[in-house]
């Protein structure tokens, strides 16, 4: 079986409904199996072998830290914030869900678990108020993207193990982009409420008075990304350390600060992360597999060449880029993605003069908002699903805010600065 035969068994797969990690397993596996010169043990070798890893032991201590966060109270005081901050402004709860989502960027690491998060407590009272459920749904999904850009991003993880890019480089890189992306989807869902008439939450702004008292409440939660990029600049924890500093951190702030961490959340929350870690470590131990055989045929090289005789203009390779990787993006989960492109990209860009961690933000904010758009969007599918919004409706309500999220992710492409300025300053 050639590399051609894989990719179609795996889209075949794919097609007839199979979960993305058995997927990748089960056409990584046939490979090895019916090939007459590479010994299927070597495939389990390569099972193994992705599982020894120091630096990936930041996904699941950040995983788990994300819903110790959630059953701490933290979430909850984040909402409240940022309802003080927006809720007055036209379309307040959108405002919200967008606010929720950047404070939230800093705490979980997943904009699939945000998008749950969001869809489970803002979703009912956007509908309340009036919101159409294709809107509702399409703000809190699309919103969710900004975890994909701030740290700690589970995504930029990945991808600073995949491809030995700093994954402190890639945390800073990521902070102005994220601040970017609310300003830019704010501004759209206030021009979207604005021409339908969506009232604010509250009726006016409550003052400053109540924005302080408020970000008082959560200021365990606003100290946390702050800490993790003080502790990453001063070597004081690796980037897979700060993990567990994560988890610890969580622990402290619900059992002592906030008072609500008992031993029940704390088996909810254990529960919740082994589902998740057991998804993600499927799919990382399996896609090991497709990993061993692209460099075993060389397909880095290849891609390389190919793409490289294609231009030499280096805007113009990083368009080719993000088109690419957006499109592959609506049709393969973002993690998959990740592994599977990593290795191929990064030698091509650094070959080209582009800086591996700009193109790395570049990267993961485009593969992430496949998340988020037909035919198999993830947080599409669990938002909608939470909220009862049909796919037509969603696509429709969603379009100006993809729109919005791609001419930022070009301006990103096109002006390095954006990314390189905080690592270049700080490390």
């Amino acid at each position: 079986m050639t590399t051609a035969g894989l990719s179609l068994l795996f889209l075949a797969l794919m097609f007839l409904g199979m979960p993305v990690a058995f997927a990748v397993g089960v056409a990584s596996l046939a490979f090895f199996v019916f090939s007459d010169t590479i010994p299927a043990s070597i495939g389990v070798q390569r099972i193994a072998t992705a599982t020894q890893s120091f630096p990936l032991l930041a996904v699941p201590l950040f995983v788990l830290a994300g819903n110790l966060m959630n059953a701490t109270g933290i979430t909850d005081r984040i909402i409240s914030l940022a309802r003080a901050l927006t809720g007055w402004m036209t379309g307040g709860l959108a405002q919200v869900s967008i606010v929720v989502s950047a404070l939230m960027g800093g705490v979980s690491g997943s904009a699939v678990a945000d998008a749950a998060m969001e869809a489970r407590i803002l979703g009912p009272a956007m509908l309340r108020q009036g919101y159409s459920r294709g809107y509702a749904s399409a703000v809190i999904a699309v919103s969710s993207l900004i975890c994909a850009t701030i740290p700690p991003s589970i995504g930029l993880i990945l991808y600073g193990f995949l491809g030995n890019v700093s994954i402190g480089r890639l945390f800073l890189g990521g902070v102005i982009p994220g601040i970017l992306m609310t300003f830019v989807l704010m501004g759209t869902a206030w021009l979207i409420a604005r021409r339908r008439g969506y009232r604010p939450d509250l009726a006016a702004f409550p003052g400053w008075r109540d924005v302080a008292r408020e970000a008082n409440r959560s200021k365990w939660a606003l100290l946390f990304p702050v800490f993790l990029v003080i502790g990453i600049r001063f070597g004081i924890f690796t980037p897979s350390e700060v993990g567990a500093f994560a988890v610890a951190y969580a622990i402290a702030v619900g059992v002592f600060a906030y008072r609500e961490l008992d031993w029940k959340r704390f088996n909810a929350a254990l529960r919740h992360s082994v589902h998740d870690i057991g998804m993600i470590m499927l799919i990382i131990m399996f896609s090991a597999m497709i990993g061993y055989v692209i460099a075993l045929e060389r397909v880095p090289q290849n891609a390389a060449e190919a793409i490289v005789a294609l231009t030499q203009d280096r805007d113009v390779l990083m368009a080719m880029l993000v088109v690419f990787i957006l499109l592959l993006g609506m049709f393969l989960e973002s993690t998959v993605i990740v592994l599977l492109l990593t290795p191929i990209l990064v030698p091509i860009v650094v070959r080209a003069g582009i800086d591996p961690v700009h193109f790395g933000l570049v990267m993961m904010t485009a593969t992430t908002l496949g998340s988020m758009t037909p035919p198999v969007g993830v947080a599409m599918y669990t938002v909608c699903g939470m909220l009862g919004t049909t796919m037509d409706d969603y696509a429709r309500e969603a379009l100006p805010l993809v729109a919005a999220v791609v001419a930022l992710i070009f301006a990103i492409a096109f002006y390095p600065p954006i990314v390189t300025l905080l690592p270049d300053l700080l490390m």
